[in-house]
């Protein structure tokens, strides 16, 4: 086989293998069994509530826009030319109820736990960078305590403080408070 039909092939099974071809595979196989339910709805509850106020088969319900509409015994139109209204009318109730249990099965729940999961990732992330002030704040007291424990003038080994060189000599002319004022 040539280099190019090699690659033609593997670029095809990188193209199966990335995780949303399976995922939209797996949606495709879901959505058709989820198909059967909502017409099993339709069928079993929504055709026979329509069936009290007429037929209960909903794909009956048509009107004929040039008369005479006339069906033969299989069904098909010999004459006219009919409006199938109700079939239109199923199919709208059809997607009205799978856009409504899709939404409030799956995508509600769904978005309001991502909701929740993002809250609380920011209350952690708050009580973290509370955390890390609180310890430097707390680091800041503790050098603040040990400089007031050694006393005014003495300076941490390698620190400078204001006034002084960095070998720990004090600069002339400035207010230092281990040098006598003149």
């Amino acid at each position: 086989m040539s280099k190019e039909k090699e690659s033609v092939l593997e670029g095809f099974k990188a193209f199966l293998m990335r995780g949303n071809v399976i995922d939209l595979a797996v949606a495709v196989v879901i959505g058709a069994a989820f198909t059967n339910v909502v017409n099993s709805v339709v069928k079993g509850l929504i055709n026979p509530v329509v069936g009290a106020f007429g037929t209960q088969d909903l794909n009956k319900y048509s009107s004929c826009l040039k008369s005479p509409c006339e069906t033969n015994g299989a069904g098909e139109v010999v004459s006219g030319i009919p409006i199938m209204w109700g079939t239109v009318l199923s199919a709208v109730l059809t997607f009205l109820i799978t856009a409504a249990v899709v939404y409030f099965l799956m995508v509600l729940p769904m978005s309001k736990y991502l909701a929740r999961r993002a809250r609380q990732q920011a209350a952690e992330e708050e009580v973290q960078e509370t955390a890390d002030v609180s310890e430097l704040e707390v680091l800041k007291e503790i050098r603040d305590a040990l400089i007031a424990q050694r006393g005014p003038g003495t300076a941490v080994p390698g620190q400078t403080t204001a006034g002084q060189t960095a070998s720990g000599q004090a600069i002339p002319g400035t207010n230092n408070p281990g040098q006598a004022h003149s």
